[in-house]
C-alpha cells in the first residue's frame, strides 16, 4: 500500500497522511530512496514539469535531497510524473526536508506554480532500500535514447525472501544474458507498508519492442525454467501472487532527469 499525502499548501512535498505509521527508526544508517507518483491535474502535467525542472530540483540539492530520476509513463493516461530521491539515511532526509521547507525560494517557487490552481491530483510515496544483490545505482546518462521498466512483484505471504533470493541467484544474471540492464533493485524500507510483501526494481531497455524480445528469450530458457520450478517447490506454490502479483510499467526520462 502507497502513503497518500495530502495537497495542503507545501505538504504535497513531504507531509504524511495522520493515520500512515511513522517512517521506521534508523538502526543504522542505510541509503533510503523516496519513490514520489504525482498525478497532475488536466492540463497541468507540464506546469508541475516547469516547477522541478526551473526551481524545486536545484533548491532540492542545496539542502540535502538528492534527486535521481524524473520519469513519465510511455503511455500516460494519468498524467503522471514518477520520481526518485535519495539520502544517507531516514533521518538526514526528514532534516532535509525541513531545510528545504524552510526555504522561501521554495516557498515562492511552490506558491506562484500554483496561483491558478492546485497542480496535483494526489501523490502517492514509497520508502525503498537497494537489496543485497543489486548492482550499483550508478546516475548516469546513456547516449542512447533508451526506455525504462519499473516492475513491481508483490510476494505470496512469506515468500518474499525466496523471491529475492530467486533473483540474486538466478533472475539478474539471466536478464543481463538475455540484453537487458539491471538498473536497481528495492524493498520496501523496514517498518513501512507492505515491507515484507514488494520487490520494485528498474530494467533498462532499447525500446519497448526489444523488452518483449528480451523476455520472450528469458521465458523459453531453460536455466529460468528450472530456477523457477525449483523455488516453487520450495515455497509450495508461486512466489507471486496470482492477481496484480506482477506490475509492469515503461517510463521515459525526462529532459532535466539526471538518470537517463
Amino acid at each position: 500500500m502507497r502513503r497518500l499525502l495530502p495537497l495542503l499548501a507545501l505538504a504535497p512535498l513531504v507531509a504524511l497522511t495522520a493515520d500512515a505509521p511513522a517512517p521506521a527508526e534508523d538502526s543504522k544508517p542505510v541509503t533510503v530512496y523516496e519513490m514520489r507518483e504525482y498525478y497532475a491535474k488536466p492540463g497541468k502535467l507540464d506546469a508541475i514539469h516547469a516547477r522541478f525542472k526551473d526551481h524545486t530540483k536545484s533548491l532540492m540539492k542545496t539542502h540535502g535531497i538528492t534527486p535521481v530520476a524524473f520519469f513519465v509513463p510511455v503511455e500516460n493516461k494519468d498524467n503522471k510524473l514518477v520520481m526518485f530521491f535519495s539520502f544517507p539515511s531516514m533521518k538526514a532526509r526528514e532534516v532535509a526536508w525541513d531545510k528545504y521547507l524552510a526555504d522561501p525560494a521554495a516557498k515562492k517557487a511552490f506558491m506562484e506554480s500554483e496561483k491558478d490552481g492546485p497542480l496535483e491530483g494526489r501523490v502517492e510515496v514509497r520508502f525503498l532500500t537497494a537489496t543485497d544483490y543489486s548492482p550499483e545505482f550508478k546516475i548516469e546518462k546513456s547516449k542512447d535514447d533508451r526506455v525504462f521498466e519499473l516492475r513491481t512483484y508483490t510476494a505470496t505471504k512469506g515468500n518474499l525472501g525466496g523471491l529475492n533470493d530467486r533473483f540474486k541467484n538466478h533472475t539478474i544474471k539471466l536478464f543481463e544474458k538475455h540484453g537487458m540492464t539491471n538498473v536497481v533493485y528495492w524493498n520496501v524500507l523496514k517498518g513501512e507498508p507492505d515491507a515484507d510483501r514488494l520487490l520494485i526494481y528498474l530494467l533498462a531497455h532499447k525500446s519497448k519492442d526489444a523488452a518483449a524480445k528480451s523476455f520472450d528469450e528469458f521465458r523459453k530458457d531453460p536455466e529460468w525454467a528450472a530456477a523457477r520450478k525449483a523455488s516453487e517447490e520450495k515455497a509450495g506454490g508461486s512466489l507471486t501472487e496470482a492477481k496484480g502479483g506482477v506490475i509492469s510499467e515503461f517510463l521515459k526520462a525526462t529532459d532535466y532527469s539526471p538518470l537517463k
